[in-house]
Formats: C-alpha cells, sequence, structure tokens
C-alpha cells in the first residue's frame, strides 16, 4: 500500500493549495477530525476561533469582499450549522465567495435520530451554488476541491457536509486540488466601438442624464471621473461604490434613496436618462419607478440585464473597459448648466454636513464622532460599517478615497456585521487601519467577540454609538406613520464591557471629552491593542432625503420653514434654485 493521509489533512491541503491562509469556526464534536487536522496543518493555514458561528461566516464573507480570493468557515453539526446561515446568506446576496465546511455525526449514527444529527443539505439549499455531503472518505479532498472552484465560479457559497468519522480515515496521499488551474473570471467581451458610441449619442440627446455607478468601475477611478466632466454628466453611486469615486470630487453626487445625499436623490427624482455602469441597486424599485427615463446597462453579467428596470440598451462587458473606451470616443460637452448646477447643489449639502459636524456643543452627536474618524484614519483604512443608522450616517460623513475600502452587509443587511468584517479586514490586511462602527443594537449582537480581537491581539477601532434605539427602524414607523413600538433599547456601559473582555474602554458622554478619547484610542491602536469608544449620543434623526421638503414650489412656505427648522438645514436650498441660478431649462 502506498503512502497514506488522513482524509482532513488531506482536505486541508486542499484549502493551502488555493492560497487559503485563514478559516473561522468554532469547535463541536461533529467536526472533531477537522479539529484534529487543523492542530496538524496550524503552521500553514491559521484557524481564527469565534465566539460564534455566525461571527466566523460573516467574517469569510467580508475577508472574500476586500480581497476577493475565497473565504471559508466551519460549523459543527445541528446548531453550528444553523448558526453559519446568516453569514452565508451575506455573501451569497453580495455575491463573493464561500465556503462553508459542516460537521455531521459519524456515517453509522446517520439516520438513527442520533444525537445533534440534522439534514443540513435541505437547510442550504437556498443559499448554496454548491451543497453537497461527502459520502466516502476518498472524495472529501475532491469536493472540497469542486465546492472552491464553484463558489468561485459563481460568486457565491459552496456547502461541504462532512461526516466526522470519514475526516479521521486514511486515504491515498495524492494531490486532490486542481489549484493550479485559476478559477477567474469568464473574459470579458470585447465592446464595439458602435455600441459606446450609441450610448454617447443618447447622453449628448439627454436633457438630465445621469451616471450610476457601481462596484464594476473600480480601478477606473480617474477614467470616471473625467468621463463625467467631459460629458457634463454628474455620478450618482450605489453604496458599495463608496469611495471609489472620491467624495471631493465635484461631480460625485452621493448615494441615492434613503443613506443619500440630498442632490443624488433630487437629480434621480428628475432625470431622463440612467446609465448604469457595473452597478447592482437593490432599491430600483422605488427609485427606478418614480416617473420614466431611458434605462441604459453596462454589465459584465448577461444574465443581470433588465432586472432592475425596463432595459432601453444594453452592452455585456466590463465596466472599466467601457469608461476608458468612452474616454477615448467621445468628445468634450460644452459647459452644462445642469452639470453646474448639480454640483453646486451637493456643495451646498456639503456645506449643510459640515455645519453639523463642526458643532462643539453638547448633546454629544453623531457627526461630531464622524469628524474625528475623519481625523485619525489613515488614507488606507478599512471601514467595517454595520447595519442600522450608521449606515446613513457613514455615507453621508465618511470622507473616502479609493485606497480606503469600505465593508458591510449590503444587500442582506444583517446587523452585527461590523466586528466581523474589522477582524477581517486587520487579518487580511494587518499593515492598515481597521475601524468597526456600529450601534449599540448591532454591537450587542456580536460583542462577544471583543474577545477574538484580543486572542489574535487585532488592533481593531471598535467605535459604538449609542442611542439605546433602533434608530433605523424608529424612522421607518415614523414615515408609515405609526406609534414607536419595540425600538427602545435598556443601555449599557459599553467601555465598562470592553474592559472586562481586556479591551482598552472609553465612554463619552460629552463632546469636551471626544477629541482627547481618540488621542487616547490611537495610542492604544499604535501600540498594537483593540480598543472601544462608547459614544453616547443623542437618538435624533438625520436629515430624511427620501421625504425632502425644502422647496415651497412643492408644498408650501410655513412646510419648508418647519422641516429646515426641525433639521437644523436653514440655509439648505432645493435643487430647483440651482436650476434658476443656471439658468437650466
Amino acid at each position: 500500500m502506498g503512502k497514506t493521509i488522513e482524509a482532513s489533512v488531506a482536505m486541508l491541503k486542499v484549502l493551502e493549495a488555493w492560497g487559503i491562509k485563514q478559516i473561522y469556526g468554532y469547535a463541536g464534536g461533529s467536526f472533531n477530525s477537522t479539529m484534529h487536522a487543523l492542530d496538524v496543518e496550524q503552521k500553514r493555514l491559521h484557524y481564527i476561533q469565534v465566539r460564534h458561528e455566525q461571527v466566523g461566516a460573516l467574517a469569510a464573507a467580508a475577508a472574500a469582499k476586500l480581497t476577493g480570493k475565497i473565504g471559508v468557515a466551519f460549523g459543527s453539526a445541528g446548531p453550528g450549522a444553523v448558526n453559519l446561515l446568516n453569514g452565508l446568506y451575506d455573501a451569497k446576496e453580495d455575491h463573493v465567495p464561500v465556503l462553508a465546511l459542516v460537521g455531521q455525526v459519524a456515517h453509522t449514527n446517520m439516520n438513527y435520530d442520533y444525537f445533534q444529527e440534522f439534514a443540513e443539505e435541505p437547510m442550504f439549499s437556498d443559499v448554496a451554488v454548491f451543497n453537497r455531503t461527502i459520502m466516502t472518505p476518498e472524495s472529501l479532498p475532491y469536493v472540497v476541491d469542486k465546492a472552491i472552484r464553484t463558489a468561485y465560479k459563481e460568486k457565491g457559497v459552496a456547502v461541504v457536509t462532512i461526516p466526522n468519522d470519514f475526516g479521521y480515515a486514511a486515504i491515498p496521499d495524492v494531490d486532490y486540488d486542481s489549484a493550479s488551474v485559476p478559477a477567474g473570471e469568464v473574459t470579458a467581451p470585447a465592446i464595439p466601438d458602435d455600441q459606446i458610441k450609441h450610448v454617447l449619442a443618447l447622453i449628448k440627446a439627454a436633457k438630465y442624464p445621469v451616471f450610476h455607478v457601481g462596484q464594476g468601475t473600480r480601478g477606473a477611478t480617474e477614467q470616471m471621473m473625467q468621463l463625467a466632466d467631459r460629458l457634463q454628466v454628474p455620478i450618482i453611486i450605489t453604496g458599495l461604490a463608496k469611495g471609489v469615486i472620491p467624495d471631493t470630487f465635484a461631480g460625485n453626487m452621493g448615494s441615492a434613496y434613503r443613506a443619500a445625499s440630498k442632490a443624488a436623490d433630487e437629480l434621480m427624482a428628475i432625470t431622463d436618462l440612467v446609465v448604469s455602469i457595473g452597478a447592482d441597486y437593490s432599491f430600483a424599485q422605488i427609485m427606478y419607478t418614480t416617473h420614466d427615463f431611458k434605462y441604459v446597462q453596462i454589465e459584465l453579467d448577461s444574465g443581470k440585464f433588465g432586472r432592475h428596470h425596463h432595459l432601453d440598451y444594453g452592452i455585456n462587458g466590463d465596466a472599466k473597459a467601457f469608461v476608458t473606451r468612452a474616454l477615448a470616443l467621445s468628445e468634450a460637452a460644452a459647459p452644462s448648466p445642469y452639470y453646474q448646477a448639480a454640483e453646486a447643489d451637493m456643495a451646498d449639502w456639503k456645506q449643510y454636513l459640515q455645519r453639523l459636524s463642526n458643532r462643539t456643543t453638547d448633546p454629544l452627536e453623531y457627526e461630531q464622532v464622524y469628524k474625528e474618524i475623519n481625523r485619525v484614519a489613515t488614507d488606507d483604512a478599512i471601514f467595517s460599517m454595520d447595519v442600522g443608522d450608521n449606515t446613513i450616517n457613514s455615507f453621508r460623513f465618511l470622507q473616502m478615497t479609493p485606497k480606503q475600502k469600505l465593508l458591510t452587509s449590503a444587500l442582506f443587511a444583517t446587523m452585527g456585521a461590523g466586528v466581523p468584517g474589522a477582524i477581517a479586514a486587520k487579518l487580511s490586511y494587518p499593515d492598515r487601519q481597521a475601524f468597526n462602527i456600529a450601534g449599540d443594537g448591532a454591537f450587542s449582537m456580536v460583542m462577544q467577540d471583543l474577545l477574538t480581537e484580543v486572542k489574535y491581539q487585532l488592533p481593531i477601532f471598535n467605535i459604538v454609538t449609542s442611542n439605546q434605539t433602533l434608530n433605523f427602524i424608529k424612522s421607518e414607523q415614523e414615515d408609515v406613520p405609526q406609534p414607536y413600538f419595540g425600538i427602545d433599547l435598556i443601555g449599557a456601559d459599553f467601555a465598562k464591557i470592553a474592559e472586562g473582555m481586556g479591551v482598552k474602554g472609553i465612554k463619552v458622554a460629552h463632546f469636551e471629552q471626544l477629541h482627547a478619547a481618540f488621542d487616547t484610542a490611537m495610542a492604544e491602536i499604535k501600540a498594537g491593542r483593540p480598543v472601544l469608544i462608547d459614544a453616547k449620543i443623542t437618538a435624533k434623526r438625520g436629515l430624511p432625503v427620501e421625504i425632502l421638503d425644502v422647496d415651497p414650489a412643492k408644498t408650501s412656505a410655513a412646510s419648508v420653514a418647519n422641516f429646515k427648522r426641525q433639521y437644523d438645514a436653514e440655509a439648505l436650498q432645493p435643487l430647483a434654485a440651482y436650476f434658476s441660478k443656471f439658468g437650466v431649462k
């Protein structure tokens, strides 16, 4: 008999061949054969012990979002497997490759109602693009290799369920991986010049065109800005494209709908042509249905054409290639009053945000906290933004550049994504700053994994904006309208909780404490230790651009005055004012 190897060890060697460095999980009895293999392979594959499988799956998804490489998480049979689902759905909805290894009882105990035995394949059938239970020890490394390749190909979740006893079995010690043949994307089809010229003609004929730009343009930042200026077309970004176009670029109108800028919503409400470039927009059913407009889509995945709006014209190809070639084929448009008005409208919005940020009085507000984040953040920082009001606030107040990265649970929008995202960020990019920005509702779901930050000596900057309210949901109830219910939270001293877990905790209740608190926190980060700031802010609502009311022509002077007073927006002007100023018809 030739040389043999434990099946679980052979499986991990497949992961190593694919360049996987970390695997997130929590030990369980039905996963012990793989735990033994992780012990054997610990010098080549780093096991990250999280304190909840949800955190492991969310961290694996975050790592994939950051690096483009597959993330890996595991859970034991039954409850461990169930706990993985939240993070796996996040990976599915944001289209990133993740491998989930799931424990199962020994094959001799299956179908006998054994302790923690669970029919796991049906549970993962909706979330996974690949979903298999291992049937023989010899097939374990082969199936995992196939799972990884499929996850890359489909940009989705692959699940492999492993009967525990199979992992201990001796199998032939041969190469089981196919990693020498990369699992990259299919080569993008070339875009004919006449298709690009047709889009340029549509833009030239439009009265109020906008570019709706997504992550597909990452890597073409300069070209996208040049194209916007050259054609005099404002850019609206999707949430995940935050930072792809610098916030300082005058033609960047920010994102639309709720976690948005005033200018983006106003322009989306009047546009007669939307040119979507590498964008996946989950709020299209709201923002794309307010009125009729022509819709052009540049998309690499041909299966996505027309799914957000009736398609007037489509180009199947890489967004970056389109932008670069459109820049070469286009002629500079004359200065456009429409573009000038859009830039002025956005500048007005930025001035409004700056006025809020510059306030130096109590009570403490979230804008003041974000000003400090911008002050201490390096130009390549990674922000793991949790779900809730901080989604809106981060989109508005983080001053991001293309070198920085923003992480969040975008489409699935699961609370509790902040801590695992920051863990993945620091492990993926040890030399870059990693911020976790979370509200008290989201943070309390995963705060046990501050222990993971301590265990692996990860200098993560945790910021908890604590207002004892599920404020995002409160705003939704206000807009129905309905009485507030179920949105109040019991307060906690998160700084003390952090201290109890070995993290430096800093409580900030007043503005005068804020600057020094961030300086102290940065000293901890520079010393290589995690830190947490517990910022006790008010539960005020940020200006709701989705129900914007600053134009007397659309409502009444009294209504406008009341709206502006409520949101400290007395100086804010409607887009119509800038249309008038620049003579836009």
